[in-house]
């Protein structure tokens, strides 16, 4: 017997009862009291008993055998003589009982679909009885019952639905806010999604940069028509009280020297828009947290009750709301009665129209499912923002000042047009709203509109609001605006009036045309107090214009019924009259070139309505830009960018640890022979800027300098080895800031001769004190541990990059400048050896050979353990004062770079470092000297750098230390103050720049 059918028989004895037995010799029907079947094969169920066959034939097989055998013998046909009946019944009554229990018994698998052939099973029958037989129906209902009855058990939700199940309303919304748990989405990001590279970042996801290849498309919009961003992630922080309290308690965080605070005349009448740094509080000029934007509401006459809207980063909002917290003494939370959800907005019972004949509903009929059936989705919620937990309260109070704080980010959406058309944009996509009816007025209704018609001196106001928005109508560019105006304005839906193609709107007079005196008037003065207010800060009116807003269903549905297509809808619903605000944004306001340069306006809007306005927006021809282009945007007017270019505040200290672990990571992805070594290009921090121990080691150089004529025991104790920067036990641990002062920035400015971009023409400055030794001195006695934000133009050819070093330029250079020498461009930084280039392979080596499993080389350095090898020294120029009159000039030593270095002494060197902290290309920590590395003394580094399209030509807005930077200018000649040298880090050739300090 083969193996196959061994295995066969196996399995069909294990099916049997206990009692049926089987021989293992063959069968014989003389002995047996059983019988054969008519094909001469045993019958089933046989007492063991022998047939008296011949041993050795070919009946000598054990069991049940089945087929034709191959040596031809076969089983004896010959039956029984007689049987015993009683005997015979007795032996199969086992046997039929096992057979009756088989067949009776129902099984978890058994069902009813398998008493039909294969060929007559329909996928249909399990649900649907009536395509079963007729005999099988009764049991198929009962079957059903049953499981009804058992309860209704939940399928597993399959993995991958298909797309028509994803796409589902209901699906879709639970989808979304599945992926908003770790990053809120603003109410375009689906726009984004589409058409740009979107990041996550400070709690959102926002839109980085476009897909297509659109950046000089970008600029040409912020230059000549408008460029269009969603700035709705900013978060606005509501103060409400008395108007003393607040100021004495905001006075607290600002200072006067940086500029206008919250007490501005201008803004705290609320016509204007105001901005200010703001510091912890009494902490000025250290421990800063950032920029902000604020908003006064028009004064209400005979009350001193103000609100006050704060516009802050997401980043910088983390440390300014416990500061104002703190400051208002608001630690009295109000817990909200009901959880902020939207709810979808049901219009208003509009007369029959006619449509589609009503079919008369069957319980066995498909329909589509309704908006108003109780299976419905729900609306989405939004609950919290990317800055703080859902379940966190939103209001604080405080019992002893009356102060009263409100969270209201993500209450407000705010979109911010850049360029010289923007008021175009805005004149054609918006349009004022227009009064109620009698039978609207007469009639109560829960909107807010109607019940504002019936108020006279709303209307009024409203109607004053609309002549001001028809001047703006006349302006030739956004920059003639005095900056910061704001205008209220009621407005209707702009999707009503939506054109059938993109357009591009421009304005309707030309820069010859004569000005007419509404709007000369608008130009010097501004828009009006009394027009300054809007309905927008009223929470209440807020919540009925979001949940009142016409769906876009009802709004297709009503276009459709227009007898022109693409005119516009009338009459105009209620419901689509929605308040907002417009804030003018100044453009390029500090130096002499370029002013006014990316102007525009900013447009606030109750929240829910951000697709409802950024559609028509797009409609009129505006670019879009995303995270990168505000970055281009800053730097093209030559202002710091918030958190890039603010070091000392904690968000640009968590900036630049991210950038730095990013940049670091994008380096190891690299093959070890593509990367660039920095090492040799004397570059010692490519991917962040050692500001503190930048401030540190100027300020030891500038003390060597104050010392010269004292004694050697007191030079020795103060100043240690020159150009080395002291060692941890000898630093005492402080804190650098940037030089925020108007007054002192003005100084400054003038003291680096300003030019051009260029530097072609110097520009008119300012009479201000002229640089000598004694007020240099006094300069930086006030200003101690501090950096300067500069602008950096390239004289010739030349990209800055990230974290370029800007150099001091030495006697030599100026002079073989001066002398215009037509090959000469820069001077060349030698190579410098890296001698961490032995350790890395060592390591590798003995990492293969001892155990390859370990983490290779390129991992980031977590420990500062001390390298048994010699370290390098670091000192390789040194800066001496050669007078002191002569305001403590510097110069290099003789030292040259290429020299092999010397070897530091003592255990407390600081560029100690182990083999498993290496990376190949990249100097360990600690660092060495940071000014004195390189055969050029290092004043600071680039934060922003790129080719500028406004000017021309490379620049770049940076960092230089404070005292070096004075005593550089100090060391220069009058015609050729203000002349540094910069050097990219992936590169060895200085090129020459020119410092600009904006004020």
């Amino acid at each position: 017997m083969s193996g196959a059918k061994q295995r066969m028989r196996e399995k069909k004895l294990s099916k049997q009862p206990a009692s049926v037995q089987y021989t293992s010799s063959p069968l014989n029907s003389s002995q047996s009291g059983g019988s054969r079947n008519g094909r001469g094969t045993p019958m089933a169920g046989r007492h063991s008993s022998s047939y008296g066959a011949s041993p050795g034939g070919p009946s000598d097989r054990g069991g049940w055998v089945r087929g034709h055998q191959k040596d031809g013998g076969d089983y004896e046909e010959e039956l029984p003589k007689y049987i015993t009946a009683a005997a015979f019944a007795v032996a199969r009554a086992s046997e039929v009982q096992a057979m009756l229990k088989a067949v009776t018994k129902v099984t978890g698998s058994c069902h009813v679909l398998g008493a039909i052939p294969k060929h007559m099973r329909r996928r249909a029958m399990s649900h649907n009885t009536k395509r079963l037989p007729c005999r099988l129906r009764e049991v198929a209902n009962r079957m059903r019952e049953k499981s009804l009855e058992a309860g209704p058990k939940k399928k597993e939700q399959p993995k991958n639905k298909s797309r028509k199940a994803r796409r589902r309303h209901g699906n879709l919304l639970l989808e979304f806010n599945r992926r908003q748990r770790k990053n809120v989405w603003l109410e375009t990001h689906i726009w984004h999604a589409k058409r740009f590279h979107m990041l996550k970042k400070w709690g959102y996801c926002l839109g980085n940069r476009p897909t297509s290849k659109c950046y000089r498309a970008c600029y040409r919009a912020m230059s000549n028509h408008c460029l269009l961003q969603d700035l709705s992630y900013y978060c606005c922080i509501e103060l409400q009280g008395d108007e003393d309290k607040l100021l004495a308690c905001l006075s607290q965080l600002t200072s006067k020297e940086t500029g206008p605070t919250f007490a501005a005349v201008l803004t705290l009448s609320g016509q204007r828009q105001g901005s200010t740094t703001v510091y912890r509080a009494g902490q000025y000029p250290s421990q800063p947290l950032g920029p902000v934007t604020f908003l006064w509401r028009p004064r209400t006459p005979g009350s001193s009750h103000r609100q006050l809207w704060i516009w802050a980063h997401p980043a910088l909002k983390q440390n300014l709301f416990p500061e104002l917290q703190s400051v208002c003494q608001c630690r009295e939370p109000i817990i909200p009665v009901v959880a902020p959800v939207v709810t979808p907005a049901e219009p208003t019972p509009s007369p029959p129209h006619p449509g589609p004949r009503q079919v008369e509903k069957t319980p066995g009929a498909k329909r589509k499912r309704s908006a108003r059936d109780d299976d419905a989705p729900p609306g989405k919620k939004i609950l919290g923002d990317g800055t703080r937990p859902p379940s966190a309260p939103v209001t604080w109070t405080s019992a002893s000042t009356g102060i009263l704080i409100n969270d209201l980010t993500m209450e407000i959406v705010r979109y911010r047009l850049i360029g010289p058309q923007s008021h175009a944009v805005l004149t054609e996509a918006l349009e004022a709203a227009t009064d109620c009816d009698a039978v609207s007025k007469a009639q109560a209704s829960p909107l807010w509109w109607p019940q504002h018609c019936k108020d006279q001196a709303q209307m009024t106001l409203h109607r004053q609001q609309a002549e001001v928005f028809q001047t703006l109508k006349g302006i030739y560019s956004t920059g003639e605006v005095p900056p910061g105006t704001v205008l209220g304005l009621n407005v209707e839906d702009p999707r009503l009036a939506l054109p059938q193609k993109r357009t591009q709107a421009l304005s309707i007079v030309t820069a010859e045309q004569d000005v007419d005196e509404k709007r000369r008037e608008l130009m010097l003065k501004g828009v009006p107090e009394h027009c300054c207010q809007s309905s927008l800060w009223d929470r209440f009116v807020r919540d009925n214009v979001t949940d009142n807003k016409l769906s876009e269903q009802e709004i297709n549905r009503r276009k459709r019924e227009v007898l022109v297509p693409g005119s516009r809808l009338s009459p105009t619903p209620l419901q689509s009259r929605v308040p907002v605000l417009m804030v003018h944004q100044p453009g390029k306001q500090v130096g002499q070139e370029m002013s006014g340069w990316g102007a525009g306006w900013d447009l606030l809007l109750p929240k829910g309505w951000g697709m409802a306005f950024w559609v028509p927006l797009v409609y009129r021809g505006v670019r879009i830009g995303g995270l990168k282009m505000s970055l281009k945007h800053s730097q093209n007017k030559g202002a710091p960018h918030f958190p890039h270019d603010f070091p000392d505040c904690p968000a640009g200290v968590c900036f630049q640890r991210e950038q730095e672990t990013e940049l670091l990571n994008k380096f190891k992805r690299r093959p070890p022979a593509k990367r660039t070594n920095y090492v040799k290009h004397g570059c010692l921090a490519p991917f962040r800027c050692p500001w503190q121990q930048l401030v540190e080691e100027w300020e030891l150089i500038t003390s060597e300098a104050t010392e010269v004529g004292s004694s050697a025991e007191r030079r020795g104790q103060s100043r240690g080895e020159p150009g080395v920067r002291p060692g941890p036990a000898t630093a005492a641990p402080s804190s650098f800031s940037v030089l925020r002062s108007r007054k002192s920035l003005k100084l400054l400015s003038s003291w680096c001769r300003p030019t051009t971009s260029k530097g072609q023409r110097s520009l008119r400055a300012r009479e201000q004190a002229p640089l000598d030794a004694a007020s240099g001195a006094a300069f930086l006695t006030t200003h101690v541990r501090a950096v300067a934000w500069v602008r950096l133009s390239l004289l010739s050819k030349g990209r800055p990059e990230l974290h370029a070093q800007v150099c001091v330029a030495t006697q030599e250079d100026l002079q073989r400048l001066g002398n215009k020498e037509a090959a000469y461009s820069g001077p060349l930084e030698h190579p410098h050896k890296d001698r961490f280039k032995s350790k890395v392979k060592r390591r590798k080596k003995g990492n293969k050979k001892a155990a390859p499993a370990q983490t290779s080389s390129t991992t980031l350095p977590t420990s500062k353990a001390s390298d048994p090898d010699p370290p390098l020294a670091p000192a390789a120029c040194s800066l001496h004062p050669t007078s002191v009159s002569s305001g403590a000039v510097l110069r290099q030593t003789s030292a040259s770079p290429s020299c092999p270095p010397a070897p530091a002494k003592g255990p407390s060197s600081s560029c100690a470092a182990s083999p498993t902290n290496l990376v190949l290309g990249l100097w360990p920590d600690p660092l060495p000297s940071v000014t004195s590395h390189c055969s050029r003394v290092t004043l600071g580094w680039v934060t922003q750098g790129d080719f500028s399209l406004s000017a021309g030509c490379g620049e770049a807005l940076g960092l230089v230390s404070l005292e070096g930077l004075v005593h550089t200018l100090m060391a220069q000649p009058a015609e050729q103050r203000g002349l540094v040298l910069l050097r990219n880090p992936s590169a060895l050739h200085y090129r020459w720049a020119k410092i600009n300090v904006e004020a």
